[in-house]
């Protein structure tokens, strides 16, 4: 009986041992993650304090465009949607809008159609100085708009483009066209080639091929691709502003000139004009969501520097 008694307490010993042993790790791990969680939690305060503000600026822009009159009140006295029919009639928001479809249809058609080639011969080509051309695609991505926004439009004033709807469509191309061939690059890369081999060996010639084996697989990065230059076109404001004239300006710029220019104007009505930017593009964004993700780019860059 003693033998085993000391034999259980030989057995209950290192594990006593242990678990006297984890109490000061388990302190310890406490002390260090206390920082950790404080830094989240400030992180994350943040990120919610400025939502919150986001989100109070939308909001208050959405109850004045639909107020009656609101001043030194919590609420306003009344809604109304006249306001809408008002900025509509005084902005001349059929006009407008019909610009900026033709400039977005414009500017989506032509990077696809020049980019995805462009694209395609980055992605299989294999050239002395590829990363220095694909460095000068990208150069309109990675500089601010207005650094080569002025020099360009005064090169369009001087021969007669700037005013006019083809000067816009031109300004808004340049970089739309970089960022199709940022987009479909990739993408075109996660084709096998093998396929090209396959559809030579069954007697295929090159419009065949790219009709019924290339095309259809480019089709989802062109969707994607498209919808991204649909919303950054609309939205794209500095190029616009210094090549378009009063009957070729976007809705962007329509706005910026009813908040800024001389007249006395009613605020809901410039808040209603607001909204009415704010819904379509909203609407597109969401739509192009569904083909996209917005970490696609990040990994495929990713996978391509691996």
């Amino acid at each position: 009986m003693a033998s085993e008694n000391r034999a259980a307490q030989a057995l209950r010993s290192p594990q006593a041992a242990f678990n006297d042993g984890a109490k000061p790790g388990r302190s310890m791990k406490q002390r260090t993650s206390l920082p950790d969680r404080l830094w989240k939690v400030l992180v994350w305060a943040t990120m919610a304090f400025f939502l919150l503000n986001v989100m109070l600026l939308i909001a208050t822009v959405a109850v004045n465009s639909i107020a009656t009159r609101w001043f030194g009140t919590p609420l306003p006295q009344g809604f109304t949607l006249h306001w809408y029919g008002q900025a509509w009639s005084d902005f001349q928001l059929t006009s407008v809008l019909w610009v900026t479809i033709q400039v977005v249809g414009a500017v989506v058609i032509l990077s696809i159609a020049l980019g995805v080639p462009a694209a395609y011969a980055l992605a299989r080509v294999q050239f002395p100085g590829k990363r220095l051309a694909m460095l000068v695609f990208l150069l309109p991505l990675m500089v601010p708009p207005v650094t080569y926004g002025i020099p360009m439009a005064t090169v369009m004033y001087k021969v007669h483009l700037a005013g006019t709807l083809t000067g816009v469509i031109l300004a808004n191309l340049v970089p739309a066209l970089p960022f199709v061939i940022l987009v479909m690059t990739p993408f075109i890369e996660q084709i096998d080639p093998n396929l090209e081999s396959a559809a030579r060996i069954f007697g295929a010639n090159t419009p065949r091929y790219f009709r019924y084996v290339l095309l259809p697989l480019l089709v989802p990065g062109m969707l994607a691709a498209g919808l991204l230059v649909l919303v950054r076109t609309i939205g794209m404001f500095e190029l616009t502003f210094f090549t378009a004239g009063p009957s070729t300006q976007t809705l962007v710029v329509a706005l910026y000139y009813a908040v800024f220019s001389t007249g006395v104007r009613a605020p809901q009505s410039i808040d209603a004009m607001a909204m009415i930017y704010m819904a379509i593009t909203l609407v597109w964004v969401l739509i192009a969501l569904q083909f996209v993700s917005p970490t696609q780019l990040v990994s495929r860059v990713k996978e391509q520097k691996q």
